[in-house]
């Protein structure tokens, strides 16, 4: 039977190859993106563990460990970019080597990644090169990189010098994992976690509309086929052997364009690579989605696709004589949107019940989603027999008529055309309503802000105190003023309040002398400032504090004696100027974490949506490219199909032009229908996803979303439209013969 099958396959002459081409065409398309997807869950992992050398910090030596080695973890910044730096120095001659490194730098030396040393080559010393002590005899390997383009330098001491600076531990041991919890600080990119259940959920919302693609390029001449199916029933062959035989023809094209979505997949993957999902791109060989995923895609697609096939042409297996005896199949009940129900209420089910883990989450959501959207194709039907009486009830014509009156005979069919239209509105609606909310939430960036930098010091044991300030700071070019936000003296009682309260003290004369700083209100010498001395009126925890700060009731000769806890400076927020000034200060107080702007800290969230918006992008161009070759597919193999009743209609006096509206409204009613219950369906589960996820309201979609729906559905009716001339070919007076 399989070898017949191959023989039908491959033999079956133009519309064989036609369907042969598609299904394998759906298949590699699918295939690359679901490795894509399964590649880059994998990928962030990799990416995030690629930090955990650098946190050795975090699992200090042992007393009687040989040979530990002097380590401490400094997190700088440039121009938006984070470079972590890591200061070593040996303890004897068999200390720890850090990945990516040959050597260890001596004391005078650094090691720096390949981008550090195009950076450093490429501006002023004073704005960076300065920062870095002795001279560059290393490069630092792409083991030790968490990403192509990471700024990372290892700095090498003497021990006697770097066993006395704050924030240095011994280290025997260095971790190939990223830190599961981070004391103290440590440098990591963004949670991991939360791009896996991004992912997830993206590898689910592809398989619906690839499958909804085979079946439908499966069905395409399936009446034809079925006619042939059940001559061989009646010529003896059983069940089995028809449904094998109906199988082989998917899963032979299933399994050629799963090779080539494998081979498309690799050809692809440096460029995939390239989509800052974290913030930063992956390195081609992380994006990768491991021999069990690879194995799983491949030997999981064509099963899929022989399966759909088997759906797709089960009338056969009813008797010899099934396909002869077409009965009109009895109208679907309203019982089909309970599915739809019942995933809108799992989703919100986990408001305030979010799990806490990443594999939670995914268990949580995941499942809600597709069963929203296997109700979505469940509950197509009925909405389309609605549509049809509502038509019915307003037609006027009888291109109308008829085409309503089809539409009720047989609602399925007609909603199967455009399903995957409606579950690619779906997938549109949940990235674009989940992406704009979060853009809304983080606000606009502000470029302004680059002109206040602060440096923190509560994260340090010994805070200074007197005049934290250097004194070279003030003949950088571009700085405006400094100031210096104190820790409160012991005795010195913070006022309470119902809300958020400043919590460090502040002289108002050195805030007056800072332009972007919020002010003190007026008659106050000393105030109740936050540490980078400003309160937006956008911000609901520092909107009380914008119109000025609290006068405190501490003397302004007492500021000096108390421990800072972080210095702010102003600049004119210029790159230069902010460089100069951070590299004054670094050098003056190497912490942990240096000094930071406010565009410093949008940055990475920055840079991170960014990749979110190209993934959800990408997403949405998949879903729709899928949706229009499924509705292409299905529309084409309706009207083979329907050869022959519309050749009699055209024989009994019907227009061309009245077939042709037909089968427009045919396709018109379920895709107008069906998919305003997709969009709305998927602005609910935005909302309520990101309500349980985030604690976030859905933000109302911009003209954008609008507009990309209108451009699907425009899409929709220029592929229906297409389909149109194929009547006239089809519709000759030949066809109407009796068989």
């Amino acid at each position: 039977m399989i070898r017949l099958g191959l023989r039908l396959a491959l033999a079956g002459g133009r519309e064989a190859a036609i369907r042969l081409t598609l299904i394998a065409a759906a298949v590699a398309l699918g295939v690359a993106m679901l490795l894509a997807a399964v590649g880059g869950m994998s990928g962030v992992v990799k990416q995030s563990d690629r930090y955990g050398w650098a946190n050795a910090g975090l699992h200090p030596a042992q007393p009687g460990d040989r040979d530990p080695l002097w380590w401490r973890l400094r997190i700088d910044t440039y121009a938006g970019s984070s470079i972590g730096r890591v200061d070593v120095a040996a303890t004897g001659s068999s200390a720890l080597l850090p990945p990516g490194l040959t050597r260890l730098p001596a004391p005078g030396e650094y090691f720096a990644s390949p981008a550090l040393q195009r950076l450093i080559a490429t501006q002023p010393a004073d704005q960076l090169k300065n920062r870095f002590p002795g001279v560059l005899a290393g490069t630092v390997g792409p083991a030790a990189l968490p990403a192509p383009d990471s700024l990372i330098a290892v700095v090498g001491y003497r021990a006697d010098e770097l066993s006395g600076r704050t924030g240095a531990v011994q280290v025997s041991a260095i971790p190939d994992s990223a830190p599961a919890h981070c004391p103290g600080g440590c440098w990591s990119g963004i949670p991991a976690g939360g791009l896996q259940l991004i992912l997830a959920v993206i590898a689910a919302a592809l398989i619906f509309p690839l499958l909804i693609l085979i079946g439908s390029a499966t069905r395409l001449a399936a009446a034809r086929r079925e006619q042939r199916f059940a001559a061989m029933r009646l010529a003896g062959a059983t069940p089995r052997q028809v449904a094998i035989m109906s199988a082989v023809e998917s899963t032979v094209s299933a399994a050629v364009g799963t090779v080539a979505g494998v081979a498309l997949f690799y050809a692809l993957r440096d460029r995939l690579a390239e989509i800052p999902l974290t913030g930063a791109p992956l390195f081609p060989a992380d994006l990768s989605p491991g021999l069990w995923g690879l194995l799983a895609v491949i030997a999981g697609v064509p099963v899929a696709s022989a399966l759909a096939a088997r759906f797709a042409l089960r009338r056969v297996r009813i008797s010899p004589l099934g396909v002869s005896r077409r009965a009109t199949p009895k109208p679907p009940r309203a019982y089909r949107v309970i599915l739809l129900v019942l995933g809108v209420a799992e989703l919100a089910f986990f408001i305030g019940r979010r799990p806490e883990t990443t594999q939670g989450q995914v268990l949580a959501f995941l499942p809600g989603l597709l069963v929203v959207m296997a109700g979505l194709v469940i509950a197509g039907p009925w909405l389309t027999m609605v549509a049809s009486r509502v038509l019915a009830g307003r037609a006027r014509r009888p291109a109308a008529l008829i085409a309503a009156r089809r539409l009720a005979d047989n609602p399925a069919t007609g909603f199967r055309a455009v399903s995957g239209l409606v579950l690619a509105l779906f997938v549109t609606s949940v990235a674009v309503g989940v992406m704009g909310t979060i853009a809304a939430d983080r606000g606009h960036f502000d470029p302004g802000s680059n002109a206040m930098m602060f440096q923190l010091f509560r994260d340090e044991k010994n805070a200074p105190t007197g005049a934290v300030a250097p004194a070279s700071l003030a003949s950088v070019r571009g700085v405006r003023g400094v100031a210096v936000a104190r820790v409160p003296a012991p005795g010195i009682t913070v006022p309470q309040t119902d809300g958020v309260f400043p919590y460090a003290l502040a002289s108002c004369a050195d805030i007056a002398r800072l332009p972007a700083a919020t002010h003190c209100l007026p008659g106050a010498r000393t105030a109740w400032v936050f540490p980078d001395l400003t309160a937006s009126a956008d911000n609901e925890w520092t909107a009380p504090y914008a119109v000025g700060w609290p006068a405190a009731d501490v003397p302004e000769s007492r500021l000096a004696s108390m421990q800072a806890m972080s210095l702010v400076v102003a600049t004119d927020g210029s790159i230069g100027a902010v460089e100069r000034a951070r590299s004054v200060l670094n050098g003056t107080h190497p912490m942990r974490f240096g000094a930071i702007t406010g565009v410093d800290w949008q940055a990475d969230g920055a840079r991170v949506f960014e990749g979110w918006k190209r993934l959800a992008n990408v997403v949405v161009l998949a879903s729709l490219i899928l949706a229009g070759l499924s509705l292409a597919v299905s529309v084409a193999g309706g009207l083979t199909e329907r050869r022959r009743p519309f050749s009699v209609l055209r024989l009994t006096g019907v227009s061309l032009g009245t077939l042709r509206r037909v089968v427009a409204l045919e396709s018109v009613t379920p895709l107008l229908t069906a998919s305003l219950v997709a969009v709305g369906a998927g602005l609910a589960c935005a909302h309520l996803f990101l309500k349980a996820q985030m604690h976030l309201t859905l933000h109302s979609p911009g003209v954008a979303f609008y507009l990309v729906v209108g451009l699907g559905l425009l899409g929709s009716l220029g592929v229906i439209a297409s389909t149109l001339p194929l009547l006239q070919r089809i519709t000759g007076p030949e066809a109407a013969r009796n068989d």
